[in-house]
């Protein structure tokens, strides 16, 4: 954080100060008494706080507030600013934190994706500019402020991650970030929990076309169906395209597998460009693909983007690749499921799989709500489209993609058990050398994600 004195957030909060000295400097700022870990922090809170003897450890700490302590409540150590109201106070201290820097910043949001194209963005920048990022697939909304005060004087672009949990997260992210470029990876069915209807996590979605500063540019995969149902006639900036069709910004062509990665040309105002990109699929091109749009909005060239990204690490239990049970190879898939991932997963699983047994195992999408059953039913249509020679699912819900798929006909083995306890001994029987296992799930569901550990040998394998 850019650090500032209790005198300028005085004025910055139209404040009045209460107790304590003008002097002090701020160097943190929370709005829930849970983060405040560090001396020197603003807390913004309406709240009343009772146990002032475990906040020693921090003091000095500065309290924005629009409660009344009556005089001698507080410990002199505390510097208390009264305010009117603490919301308004509190984002009246964002907007002006935020209004400092003059820098670009790119929001991501996506069904999937997400994470791997953040990673990609911040490690070619980090050739050239010092970059501040969201942390993994760390996006929750008590996350943004934290994320927002890492920006500092040193700090020459940022990239951040702003998840759909409910409508209006994206919005409230915005408020945060303003942000100069927003990405929209894709758009299947997730958190429909909260969003109720694929149409609703669609709207959630294009909060990103309110957020971006009108004078920015919004990155869209043009090959995306609902990404292709977003109104786009209240944007005011730049829409990049990218994909494979001839009228894409960032044009991609000659895609195919490689050794631990996807090679592939970039075309981009008539100039060619070979790139070769850690992790296997499909979607991975399209992931870099946003990236290296990105990055050449803020004025780096694709050549960097192509050196850069050879490097480039991919995240654990992503299509992870390992040598497996019965030295099989595995496929660890397990960060995230949905539908858009599942079929991206299943396709580099034919892919690798050629010429071998390939064996999917398969968990609960979550995050469904009343949708359950839809999703899944959609899941067992991708299964029967694109295939697999055993299939195996894990979890009461996921059994119905099972059976959906065999009513569609897929005549492969099917087997379907509540939980992981007889899968590894299924496996044991049916997996030799010449079989090609895929585990998908998420990181929420540790029967899944302990499988997929239990199924590895050793350190991780090359294939094809």
């Amino acid at each position: 954080m850019k650090p500032l004195t209790v005198q300028n957030l005085k004025a910055i909060t139209a404040g009045h100060l209460v107790q304590g000295s003008e002097e002090v400097l701020i160097q943190h700022g929370a709005y829930r008494l849970k983060q405040v870990k560090r001396p020197n922090t603003v807390l913004f809170t309406s709240k009343p706080i009772v146990n002032w003897e475990k906040l020693k450890p921090f003091y000095p700490l500065v309290l924005v507030t629009d409660r009344f302590y009556r005089k001698n409540e507080v410990p002199e150590q505390i510097i208390i600013i009264k305010v009117t109201n603490t919301d308004e106070a509190y984002w009246k201290f964002v907007n002006f934190y935020r209004s400092q820097f003059k820098l670009p910043i790119v929001a991501i949001t996506g069904t999937s994706g997400k994470s791997t194209t953040k990673e990609m963005i911040k490690h070619i920048l980090s050739a050239k500019k010092n970059v501040t990022a969201t942390t993994l697939s760390s996006n929750s909304r008590t996350a943004s402020l934290q994320y927002l005060l890492n920006i500092d004087d040193r700090t020459e672009a940022a990239v951040f991650e702003t998840a759909v949990g409910s409508p209006g997260d994206i919005r409230i992210a915005g408020e945060y970030f303003k942000p100069t470029i927003g990405i929209i990876t894709n758009i299947g069915a997730h958190h429909l929990n909260y969003c109720k209807t694929l149409e609703g996590y669609i709207q959630a979605k294009a909060e990103m076309l309110d957020i971006i500063s009108p004078t920015g540019a919004l990155i869209l995969n043009a090959e995306d169906i609902n990404t292709s149902k977003l109104d786009l006639s209240k944007f005011h900036g730049r829409i990049i395209k990218i994909g494979k069709h001839a009228s894409c910004d960032f044009r991609a062509s000659n895609i195919r597998y490689h050794k631990n990665g996807m090679l592939f040309n970039v075309h981009h105002k008539k100039q060619l460009y070979e790139i070769f990109v850690p992790g296997f699929g499909e979607h991975q091109v399209y992931n870099a693909l946003a990236a290296i749009a990105a990055i050449y909005e803020m004025g780096l060239p694709i050549s960097l983007a192509a050196e850069q990204l050879q490097s480039y690490q991919k995240l654990n239990k992503q299509l992870q690749v390992f040598k497996g049970i019965n030295n099989s190879i595995l496929i660890d898939d397990t960060w995230n499921i949905t539908t858009t991932s599942l079929e991206a997963g299943l396709k580099v699983l034919n892919a690798l799989g050629e010429g071998k047994k390939k064996i999917a195992i398969i968990g609960t999408i979550t995050d469904l709500g009343s949708w359950g059953y839809i999703i899944h039913e959609q899941a067992g249509e991708l299964i029967s489209q694109i295939g697999v020679d055993v299939l195996i699912t894990i979890g009461e819900h996921a059994s119905i993609m099972a059976h959906h798929a065999v009513d569609l006909g897929l005549s492969s083995p099917v087997y379907t058990f509540k939980n992981s306890t007889r899968v590894y001994q299924l496996l044991e029987e049916i997996v030799d050398e010449n079989t090609i296992l895929l585990i998908k799930g998420d990181m929420y569901s540790k029967e899944v994600s302990k499988l997929a550990d239990d199924l590895k040998i050793n350190k991780p394998s090359s294939s094809k």
